[in-house]
């Protein structure tokens, strides 16, 4: 089977949960099928990059579009420039005429035998008509990401922007979804967020997998210091309200209750709001070369997520090193978890509070849920998930001819 896998942005170094979970697909893709993979990204030519996506996958083709990198004052006017048009500015920006001539090209000879669109924001630049089997896959449902921002936001002109955004990627996103022949969504919850736009019968769901020979739990368990972690790159908005809302509502009842508990904030580009709580009880590491030596030193993770789609991987990596997690309901959205048994889930302040406490407080209780979270990720390989993915690809290619037919049509 002949793949064309297309990304908008870079995906090496792979620090992202999107990034992860793409990259882990895509190798086991490319082991088994003729693979090829093609992204673009803004900025100067980058020759290392290049160089290190084709050792992962041989004959990967990278664009360099030109654009500049942005500052923020340059990205507020690029903001305002874009505001005028259909499509919302997370996707708009992305549009770039040199990668979409060539993926016209690629198409009108038919050069692969399926298409995959990694991310709404590569979809501006696919073709007009869909002439090969072309498949949307979906780690969020984005619409509603910026309808839960917008719910959730207290400054009025952020309100108001999440609020445009989200009425945009809205009609966008319903748009895309039913032109493309199949939608591989990665949680029930998001295929039922998409069923009401398409027959469900054209979304099929393909979870999230987890890293085993990466993450395992320690052989000998070692005795822990009372370390609270969150991990998850910081300059995502949905992470940075995660810290803020635990910092400012959650963190001073831990406290209070055991004064020598740390909170650990794992992440690259940690943005000012998250920078500014960095204290005596609070670190704050910016970009790690790896995050396993510090889940090795944490109590517990936590991930209280108000906002978000999709499903988290590092609550899997997690329980797959062997420890007790506290979520928000959002925060492990559309993951094989059950609350009482190998997560504890959360949703008001208090709730989240005194679960870590019972955590901090009963060794032998995080103990059976740290047993039960490793049992359960081990279920969730990428080899697995992997196998299943090119599956629905097959399925998609072998129904090749009514699928063109049906959906190759002009993208107004």
């Amino acid at each position: 089977m002949k793949i064309l896998w297309v990304k908008a942005n870079k995906l090496l170094p792979v620090h992202s949960g999107g990034d992860i979970r793409s990259f882990n697909i895509a190798r086991q893709l490319a082991l088994r099928n003729d693979f090829t993979f093609f992204s673009y990204y803004d900025g100067r030519p980058d020759a290392k990059y290049d160089s290190e996506l084709a050792k992962y996958f041989p004959g990967a083709v990278s664009v360099c579009t030109g654009k500049s990198d942005s500052n923020a004052v340059k990205r507020g006017l690029d903001y305002l420039s874009h505001l005028p048009m259909s499509a919302p500015y997370a996707v708009s920006r992305f549009a770039c005429p040199i990668v979409r001539q060539k993926l016209q090209v690629w198409f009108e000879e038919k050069r692969f035998d399926v298409a995959v669109c990694d991310f709404l924001d590569a979809a501006v630049n696919f073709p007009e008509k869909l002439t090969i089997p072309s498949v949307l896959f979906q780690h969020n449902v984005e619409a509603e990401i910026w309808r839960r921002h917008a719910g959730t936001e207290s400054n009025p002109i952020r309100r108001m922007i999440y609020r445009t955004e989200f009425s945009k990627m809205l009609g966008y996103e319903q748009k895309i979804v039913r032109e493309y022949q199949h939608v591989i969504a990665v949680s029930d919850h998001d295929k039922n967020l998409m069923s009401a736009w398409v027959d469900e019968s054209r979304i099929t769901v393909v979870p999230t997998g987890v890293d085993l020979q990466q993450y395992r739990p320690e052989p000998t368990p070692r005795e822990v210091e009372p370390l609270v972690m969150f991990v998850g790159a910081m300059d995502w908005e949905p992470n940075i309200d995660a810290v803020e809302y635990f910092c400012d509502e959650i963190w001073p009842q831990v406290l209070a209750e055991i004064p020598s508990t740390r909170f650990r904030i794992v992440g690259r580009n940690p943005d000012r709001r998250v920078q500014k709580f960095a204290s005596s009880s609070v670190e704050v590491t910016g970009r790690v070369d790896s995050v396993i030596g510090h889940l090795r030193e944490a109590a517990l993770v936590i991930v209280p997520l108000r906002i978000g789609g999709g499903t988290r991987l590092k609550i899997y990596e997690a329980m797959a090193a062997g420890k007790a997690v506290v979520s928000t309901s959002v925060g492990a959205e559309g993951l094989d978890v059950h609350h009482g048994k190998d997560i504890m889930l959360a949703d008001t302040q208090r709730e989240f509070a005194e679960s870590i406490l019972k955590f901090l407080r009963d060794r032998q209780l995080r103990s059976n849920f740290e047993r039960a979270a490793a049992d359960l990720a081990a279920r969730y390989d990428w080899s697995a998930i992997g196998d299943k993915f090119g599956q629905v690809l097959e399925a998609v290619v072998g129904d090749r001819v009514p699928l063109v037919e049906q959906y190759a049509h002009s993208r107004n």
